[in-house]
């Protein structure tokens, strides 16, 4: 029996009457039919396999890839190629395909083997967008970068998916075939890092009952990512340079040195030029890490990554409920917001939104955001002034969540009713009907809400 998969199928001449043949779309397996590049859904990270008909060549094959890393992800792809086209199976091969069967296979137990040869472990979907000319021009540059061996230092806020940008480089690179290592270095005590960092022998210190191998030993051969580089202790960072100016190591407790092959990635959300001033952090250091620095812009200077990222969450949080659709009103709220939390805090909206709504549409009145009092980032909107002219009492982080959502639907219904000529206009705005906003408002009013705003009608 096949695992419960997420498959797109994608024909440029329709051929959807084989998807039911051979591959069973009902509970274990779901399959969704396009004919384009453009019906993919945003969420692309969330499939486990790409099923693609080629025709005359591998054009559109190249073309699935090339949208796979805009996207920052990487998906299996199936080919289909009509019999006797060996010629075109071996191209599609070389070119990187997973598995290829025949246009017109319907055997179930050919697909059972084509979709086990597309097999992936479940650490997807990358929460990486590159969809906004901001994301694609750091893109361009980080296939650069991966191409070589280059140190490279990530800098960028908290929650800007510098982790993620660090996979992306190591599946680029040459070493893509060995282990990617991650380590926060400010998650650990400082009386553990260098253990964890270079390992020890047994009975290296009380305690010590077996020998154990740092990460940089465990990273051998691939990629070590040292997120928030700027929390290391000064004391240790001294052994770091050593370490990758040497390629040697020395476990705790060992009397001879070992020899390590690795790409190092590093972050920071730091300033390190500060801390450098401020003596927290090497110079020398510094300028062995920054070979090539790349700098992840906020989630809010990159508005065309929002959306589609909102999609690819909804996905990977709630994907037994979907498809998931975001409302145009909605899709605008979460363009709006200012984000401070950046990627992360999206993940968290999203996923209170799956708790809120009953079915598989997000509507405004399903985003709560993480600040409560600038909801939809509308704190220079007129709903702000609005409240504060009328004497609403905007919810804070201490109440309930109810009464957050109350007050991110008041707002909204507010910010409508104001940039429109009538109710009528402001539900189209909203997108629910004039008698829904009629009940919502109702609502509104019952729970202390002023709405003396919305009298004018």
């Amino acid at each position: 029996m096949i695992e419960k998969r997420e498959l797109i199928w994608l024909d440029p001449q329709g051929g959807a009457e084989h998807v039911c043949i051979g591959i069973e779309d009902g509970k274990d397996i779901r399959v969704n039919v396009v004919q384009t590049l453009d019906q993919i859904p945003p969420a692309l990270g969330t499939s486990d396999a790409i099923i693609v008909r080629l025709i005359d060549d591998c054009a559109l094959l190249r073309d699935m890839q090339l949208l796979m890393q805009e996207c920052g992800v990487i998906v299996p792809v199936i080919t289909r190629v009509e019999r006797g086209r060996i010629d075109l199976a071996v191209h599609a091969m070389r070119q990187g395909a997973a598995h290829v069967v025949a246009a017109d296979e319907r055997r179930p137990a050919v697909w059972a083997e084509a979709l086990a040869s597309t097999s992936r472990p479940a650490s997807r979907p990358q929460t990486f967008i590159f969809a906004d000319p901001v994301s694609q021009k750091l893109l361009m540059l980080a296939r650069r970068v991966a191409e070589t061996d280059v140190t490279a230092l990530l800098t960028g806020p908290t929650g800007s998916g510098k982790e993620v940008l660090a996979k992306i480089l190591h599946e680029g690179s040459k070493r893509r075939t060995g282990p990617f290592v991650p380590l926060n270095c400010a998650a650990m005590p400082e009386s553990m890092i260098e253990d964890l960092l270079f390992g020890h022998e047994k009975g290296a210190f009380t305690g010590a009952l077996r020998e154990h191998a740092g990460v940089f030993e465990q990273a051998h051969g691939g990629t070590l990512f040292l997120d928030e580089i700027g929390e290391l202790p000064i004391g240790l960072q001294a052994k770091l340079l050593r370490v990758l100016q040497e390629k040697q190591l020395t476990r705790l407790g060992a009397r001879s040195s070992t020899d390590v092959d690795v790409r190092l990635v590093a972050a920071t959300n730091r300033d390190l030029k500060a801390a450098i001033e401020a003596r927290e952090f090497r110079e020398d250091l510094y300028f062995r890490l920054s070979t090539f620095k790349l700098q992840l812009p906020a989630l809010r200077e990159r508005p065309a990554d929002i959306v589609p990222l909102a999609h690819l969450m909804l996905e990977k949080f709630g994907g037994a409920r979907g498809p998931w659709a975001i409302t145009p009103p909605a899709e605008q709220m979460l363009i709006r917001h200012r984000w401070p939390g950046n990627v992360r805090e999206l993940g968290n909206v999203m996923q209170r939104a799956i708790v809120l709504c009953a079915g598989s549409v997000v509507d405004v009145d399903h985003l709560v955001f993480d600040d409560w009092q600038c909801a939809a980032g509308l704190a220079e909107a007129p709903v702000i002034q609005a409240a504060e002219e009328h004497g609403t009492e905007l919810v804070s982080p201490a109440n309930d969540l109810g009464s957050a959502v109350r007050a991110s639907e008041h707002r909204a219904i507010m910010a409508a009713i104001q940039g429109s000529n009538s109710r009528a206009e402001a539900a189209k705005t909203l997108g629910i009907s004039p008698r829904t906003l009629r009940y919502k408002l109702a609502q509104l009013k019952g729970h202390g809400l002023s709405l003396a705003a919305t009298e004018r009608g």
